[in-house]
């Protein structure tokens, strides 16, 4: 199994941030509430495609769960049941989560979609772990971790369904977002503890310390930009989908923290990378953290000044997750390198 754990980390990893993808998706359309209940869409296993699948129908079989809209509330069938001519409410229960009850084939699918994304990367992630029992003996601690991601998977699944009872409220979708980069760094972990080929040992003290500082400031970082963008949505629900100009003309005092805080992100890696350089460590991954700055900063300025192009919020916030894990992978080199020297 030895052999096969590397790549299904790798294959869980990848997973993982299609689910991330997908969430910045669901959170560009709007299709958050897509599925009003959970793990269920509407009752359903498989979502509805049509209003008419949620319209109470004479002559029907219903499942115990099932949803139906009526009177512009969510109604579920207490047991299994066929109707009758006319509607008796007897039968049904109403849904006490929450009072939202609206359905968008649209969104609905959106927000399946990325379900279904969560639970393949909750079983790549169970594989994972159970594979993970080959390393016991020679390292318990990768078995330890393999078996964390996937309580923390299941965790993350039930933030999801705080999200959505929640109807989306902002402070759930911040942790959701946070427990998603706990997953990464784990499963990043994972990956370089398990890579057989040679790994960069050198070690500068200052270098690392300044690495997971920049690590530190891309976390703080990216739950600011969560706030801004609950801003933003607020934005949305007051002047509407159509006024993307006016959306920040008073913005709140996290976009100009936010803002004000890049400046110190990027200035922090630039002099990272500089000393890097300069001390020849070795450490490659920093060029791909420049990069992914740059087209960051790109992106949050396009959206300032040219109001929201289609896909440039969830492309700003898919490169805050991908910075975060190649910056922990740095991270994981630099204590190598400590620990390498200690052992000498």
């Amino acid at each position: 199994m030895h052999k096969n754990f590397r790549k299904i980390a790798k294959i869980s990893l990848v997973l993982v941030y299609l689910v991330i993808i997908a969430g910045a998706v669901v959170r560009m359309t709007g299709s958050g509430m897509g599925c009003p209940d959970w793990p269920k869409c509407f009752g359903y296993y498989i979502p509805p495609t049509d209003i008419s699948q949620l319209q109470w129908q004479p002559e029907f079989a219903y499942n115990e769960g099932q949803v139906i809209i009526r009177e512009e509330s969510l109604w579920v069938a207490k047991e299994d049941f066929t109707t009758g001519s006319n509607y008796n409410k007897v039968n049904w229960e109403s849904y006490q989560r929450h009072d939202y009850a609206v359905f968008n084939a649209y969104h609905t699918w959106i927000e399946f979609i990325n379900r279904l994304l969560g639970a393949l990367a909750g079983m790549a992630t169970l594989f994972l772990a159970l594979a993970s029992t080959s390393y016991w003996r020679k390292d318990k601690k990768i078995t330890l971790i393999s078996w964390l991601v996937v309580f923390g998977m299941g965790f993350q699944g039930w933030l999801g369904a705080t999200v959505v009872y929640s109807v989306l409220e902002p402070v759930k979708i911040t942790m959701h977002m946070v427990m998603a980069l706990f997953i990464v760094a784990l499963l990043v972990y994972l990956i370089y503890k398990t890579d057989s080929i040679s790994q960069n040992e050198k070690y500068d003290k200052k270098v690392t310390l300044t690495i997971w500082i920049a690590l530190g400031l891309t976390l703080i970082q990216i739950i600011l930009g969560t706030q801004v963008r609950q801003f933003v949505d607020h934005q949305i629900d007051l002047l509407g989908e159509n006024a993307k100009n006016i959306w920040l003309v008073n913005p709140s005092i996290q976009f100009y923290i936010h803002r004000s805080f890049s400046i110190l992100v990027v200035l922090i890696n630039l002099y990272l990378a500089y000393s890097i350089s300069q001390k020849r460590l070795g450490y490659s991954k920093i060029k791909w953290v420049l990069g992914l700055l740059f087209i960051e900063v790109i992106t949050g300025v396009v959206m300032y000044y040219f109001d929201f192009p289609f896909a440039s919020q969830p492309l700003h916030l898919i490169l805050a997750a991908f910075l975060f894990g190649i910056q922990f992978y740095l991270v994981l080199e630099a204590t190598k390198g400590k620990i390498s020297q200690k052992s000498l």
